[in-house]
C-alpha cells in the first residue's frame, strides 16, 4: 500500500500535555490536575476525541489534498523547458539567395538502446543569408580613418600586411560582407603566412567582432584552422543576431573585424605582421534558440454538455504555460466548418455570462468552463458563457514536454527531424539549460502554508526566496540576505545544472530570461520602498590535492575515481551535494579535518596520507596559497576546481 501522509501526528498523551500546558498559563487558580478531578476526566475524553479526528484526517488521500490547496488558489508548477542554441550547417557555401529555416523546425537527440531522444523545436525563423567578401580595410589603433585594401572579383590584387610592422594592440584588419548576416556562420578562408616567430596558436592574441550598429561585439570561434593568421586555413566566426550593416572607410558593407588585442600573462604576442595572399568569405550555417518542445496544433476534446462548470481533460500533458498560446475552440453540433474562439483567462472573477473565457490547468492538464454561482439573494449568477449541449471542442497551439532531462549537454542535439533541402547536420555548440521537472505533490504541500502565511506578498526572506522559486522554477537555490542599506534585499540565484555532468561554472550563471522573470514577479510583491538586487552568488573555486592509500584488494584507477567523485559531490553547491545534500551552504568555510573525515569513508580508501586545500579563481584558474581553512563571505558558495589526488598501493 502506499504510505499514508502523517498531516498530523500528535497523540493521546501529546494532546493531553499540551491541554494541561495551556491550563497553568491562562488559569492559573486550576492546580488539581489528577485524574480523579471531574475537569482532567474532560481533558482526557475530549484529548481521545481529538486523537481520533487527527487519526480521520491522516485518512486523507493525496487526490483530495491537492482539491484543498486547489482551495486555497495554489496551482503546481508545471515543468519548465530547456533551452539551447542550435547550429544549422549546410550542405555547400550560401551564394546567391537566402535560406530560410522556419519556426518549429525540429531537432533531437541521438536515440539509444537506454534513452529516448530528447526533442527540440526551433522559437523563431533565420535565414542564412549569402556573405560574399565585398571590401578589405585595414586600421591601425592610432588611426582615425581606415585605409582601403584593393580587393575585387578575382581577390587580393597584391599580397599585403594584416596589420602594422610591429602589430600592437588595437590593430584591426576590417572584412565588408556584401549583406548584414545576423545569426549565420561565416567561413573565412584565409590564405597567407607570418615571418618570425608566431604566436601561440592555441591562444591566439586575435579577437573576431562584428558590427551591432552601435558597437564591435564579440563573434564566437568555432574553427581556427590558421591558428591566429599564422598559416593558410580557414575561420569559422558565429555573427551575433544585432549584426547590421554600416558606412566604414566611404564604403557600406556588413562589417567583420580580426583585432589585436593585449596577450595574456605568459603568452606570446605578435612580433609581425601576417601576410595576407587570399580572403574569401561565405556563409555555412546559421544559429537559432530552439526548447525542449513539442507544438501541438490541435487536440479534440469530449463534447460539451452545455452546462456550467464542465471539465476538459487533455491527453497530452503537462501543457508548457509560457510555450505556445492555446486557444479552446467550439463548434456547433453538426457544423464543424465555424470555430468560436475562446479566451485563456487566470480566473473567472471578472467574466460574464457572454464572455467565452476558459481557465487552464498545465499541470493536470485540465480546461475548465466557468461557473454558476448562487448569489446571496437567491438569483444565480453565469462566470463565463456555456457551449450549446453536443458542441465540438478542440484546443488547439500548446506546447508539451520539458522537464530537466532536456539539460542535455554540448553537442548532444544532433538529429534533423525535420526534412531541410540543403542542410547537412544540426549540432548544439553548447549545453541547453534551464530545464525543471514540474512541482510534486510534496512540494506543493511544504509550500502552501508559506502562501497562506505570505498573501501573495513577499515580507520576510523566506517569501522572497520561495516567490522567486516559483517565478522561475529553473532555479535550483535562492537565498535572500540583507543589504547595508534598511529595507533592501539581495536575492542569490542559482540555476540547475544538467544531470549527470559535473558541475562547472558555466552552469551556474543564471540566464537572463531568468532573470526577467526573477525581477518581473518580485516588483509585483515586493514591499513599497523595497529594493531588489537580483544576482548570482560569488563562487569560490576550491582545489583539492590528495595523497590516498588504497587497500591492498582495491584497484588505484577506481579508488581515484571514488575519491574524486566523493570530492565533486561534496563540494557541490547544488541539490544532491554538500554536507547535508542540499548543496553546500552559503557561507560555509571549507576545513581540511572534513575532507580527511570525507576521503577516508571512501571505499578502498585505507589511509588518507596527505590533504592540501587551494582556493582558486574558477574564471581564470588562479591558484591560491595552500590554507588550513578556507572562509567564505555569507554571499558566497564553493564549487569543485580541478583536484589532484594521488593514490598509492597499500606493500
Amino acid at each position: 500500500m502506499l504510505p499514508t501522509p502523517e498531516l498530523d501526528d500528535r497523540r493521546f498523551q501529546d494532546l493531553y500535555h499540551e491541554a494541561l500546558r495551556l491550563i497553568a498559563r491562562r488559569c492559573p487558580e486550576w492546580t488539581d490536575h489528577n485524574p480523579s478531578d471531574p475537569g482532567a476526566t474532560l481533558i482526557e475524553a475530549y484529548a481521545m476525541m481529538t486523537e481520533h479526528i487527527i487519526h480521520r484526517l491522516n485518512q486523507v488521500p493525496d487526490r483530495l489534498y491537492a482539491r484543498f490547496l486547489d482551495l486555497i488558489g495554489l496551482d503546481m508548477l508545471p515543468p519548465v523547458a530547456a533551452r539551447a542554441p542550435v547550429t544549422f550547417w549546410t550542405t555547400v557555401p550560401i551564394t546567391e539567395a537566402p535560406l530560410v529555416i522556419r519556426r518549429g523546425t525540429r531537432t533531437a537527440t541521438v536515440r539509444t538502446e537506454t534513452e529516448e531522444a530528447v526533442s527540440f523545436c526551433t522559437d523563431t525563423d533565420v535565414s542564412i543569408v549569402p556573405g560574399t567578401l565585398a571590401h578589405i580595410l585595414r586600421q591601425g589603433a592610432g588611426d582615425e580613418r581606415p585605409q582601403t585594401v584593393e580587393y575585387g572579383r578575382l581577390g587580393v590584387r597584391a599580397p599585403f600586411p594584416a596589420f602594422g610592422p610591429a602589430p600592437a594592440a588595437g590593430d584591426a584588419l576590417l572584412l565588408g560582407l556584401a549583406n548584414a548576416v545576423p545569426h549565420c556562420a561565416v567561413r573565412i578562408e584565409f590564405d597567407g603566412r607570418i615571418d618570425g616567430v608566431g604566436v601561440d596558436p592555441d591562444a591566439p592574441p586575435l579577437l573576431w567582432e562584428a558590427w551591432d550598429g552601435s558597437e564591435w561585439s564579440p563573434c564566437e570561434v568555432s574553427q581556427d584552422e590558421t591558428g591566429g593568421l599564422n598559416r593558410s586555413g580557414n575561420i569559422v566566426v558565429h555573427v551575433p543576431g544585432q549584426h547590421e550593416s554600416a558606412l566604414l572607410g566611404g564604403q557600406t558593407a556588413g562589417w567583420l573585424r580580426a583585432r589585436v588585442r593585449e596577450p595574456s600573462e605568459g603568452q606570446p604576442g605578435y612580433t609581425a605582421s601576417p601576410i595576407v595572399h587570399g580572403l574569401n568569405t561565405v556563409t555555412v550555417g546559421a544559429t537559432v534558440t530552439a526548447t525542449n518542445v513539442e507544438i501541438v496544433d490541435a487536440e479534440l476534446l469530449q463534447d460539451a454538455e452545455g452546462v456550467p462548470g464542465q471539465r476538459f481533460a487533455l491527453a497530452l500533458k503537462p501543457v508548457l504555460a509560457p510555450y505556445g498560446d492555446p486557444v479552446l475552440e467550439t463548434a456547433e453540433p453538426g457544423d464543424e466548418t465555424v470555430w468560436e474562439k475562446w479566451t485563456r483567462v487566470p480566473d473567472f472573477t471578472g467574466s460574464g455570462p457572454e464572455d467565452r473565457h476558459f481557465v487552464l490547468d498545465a499541470t493536470a492538464g485540465e480546461a475548465r468552463l466557468g461557473p454558476a454561482v448562487r448569489e446571496a439573494d437567491g438569483t444565480l449568477r453565469q462566470y463565463g458563457a456555456v457551449p450549446a449541449d453536443g458542441s465540438t471542442v478542440r484546443i488547439r497551439d500548446f506546447a508539451i514536454g520539458g522537464g530537466a532531462r532536456g539539460n542535455v549537454a554540448a553537442g548532444a542535439i544532433r538529429t534533423l527531424m525535420s526534412s531541410l533541402p540543403f542542410v547537412a547536420a544540426v549540432e548544439n555548440r553548447h549545453p541547453a539549460r534551464g530545464g525543471a521537472d514540474g512541482e510534486t505533490l510534496t512540494e506543493a504541500m511544504a509550500r502552501g502554508p508559506l502562501m497562506l502565511r505570505s498573501s501573495n506578498r513577499a515580507v520576510t526572506a523566506e517569501d522572497f526566496e520561495t516567490l522567486s522559486r516559483e517565478a522561475a522554477p529553473e532555479l535550483a537555490r535562492v537565498r535572500c540576505l540583507p543589504t547595508e542599506r534598511l529595507g533592501d534585499v539581495k536575492l542569490l540565484v542559482v540555476p540547475a545544472a544538467p544531470p549527470g555532468e559535473r558541475v562547472r561554472l558555466q552552469h551556474l550563471v543564471p540566464s537572463p530570461e531568468t532573470l526577467g522573470k526573477v525581477a518581473r514577479r518580485m516588483e509585483e510583491v515586493r514591499m513599497v520602498g523595497t529594493r531588489i538586487m537580483i544576482e548570482p552568488p560569488l563562487y569560490r573555486g576550491v582545489t583539492v590535492v590528495a595523497t590516498v592509500t588504497a587497500h591492498h584488494r582495491a584497484l588505484a584507477d577506481r579508488v581515484r575515481r571514488d575519491v574524486e567523485g566523493a570530492l565533486y559531490r561534496f563540494l557541490d553547491p547544488l541539490p544532491g551535494g554538500g554536507p547535508q545534500g542540499s548543496g553546500w551552504p552559503f557561507g560555509r568555510p571549507v576545513q581540511v579535518g572534513e575532507i580527511f573525515a570525507l576521503l577516508q569513508r571512501v571505499d578502498g580508501v585505507d589511509l588518507v596520507d596527505d590533504v592540501r586545500l587551494f582556493a582558486a579563481n574558477p574564471v581564470t584558474g588562479e591558484r591560491g596559497k595552500e590554507a588550513r581553512r578556507i572562509d567564505l563571505p555569507a554571499n558566497s558558495l564553493v564549487i569543485s576546481y580541478d583536484h589532484h589526488i594521488r593514490v598509492e598501493e597499500a606493500r
